[in-house]
């Protein structure tokens, strides 16, 4: 009979290596990613943006000042996770019940200019191309700066904590 060797604490609560978008949470890499976008200044934002609303079911446009850098964080992370999905895929992922006061709510897509704006503004990077089968994914160049983002997004996260 040999002796099972028997992991401490310190070894089973120690983290993974963070390698790529699907090892960081969602909300730490769109927000690093967002404020990448932001600050490279790849990515033109147009004057509609301060009075565009992001669906149907919306009453306002979004508050925060740089949405549309989340909206293109998001996107890309989308992508990249399942490939092969078009704009009318992403109306469906951002869409919401629309409410209606004492009727019953219906859902509603969401906007698709918003979408179709930023998904051309990731190809114009060189990050997103068209799939032959339809949709978009992501290229070589893209999954390298991706995961890139993703490595350090990782890090603060898990100095931030």
């Amino acid at each position: 009979m040999g002796r099972t060797s028997k992991m401490s604490l310190c070894e089973l609560a120690a983290p993974r290596s963070i390698q790529t978008v699907k090892d960081v949470s969602a909300e730490a890499f769109i927000a690093s990613y967002a404020k990448h976008l932001k600050k490279s200044g790849k990515m033109t934002i147009p004057k509609w943006v301060e009075y565009a609303k992001t669906g149907v079911s919306r009453e306002m446009c979004p508050l925060e000042s740089d949405w549309l850098y989340v909206r293109t964080a998001s996107l890309a992370r989308r992508i990249y996770i399942r490939p092969g999905v078009g704009v009318g895929g992403f109306k469906k992922c951002y869409g919401q019940k629309k409410g209606h006061g004492v009727t019953p709510g219906h859902f509603s897509t969401a906007s698709g200019k918003v979408i179709r704006f930023c998904l051309q503004q990731l190809e114009k990077m060189g990050l997103v191309e068209v799939d032959a089968k339809g949709g978009r994914r992501i290229t070589k160049e893209g999954q390298r700066e991706l995961d890139t983002i993703a490595v350090q997004a990782g890090a603060t996260y898990v100095n931030y904590k």
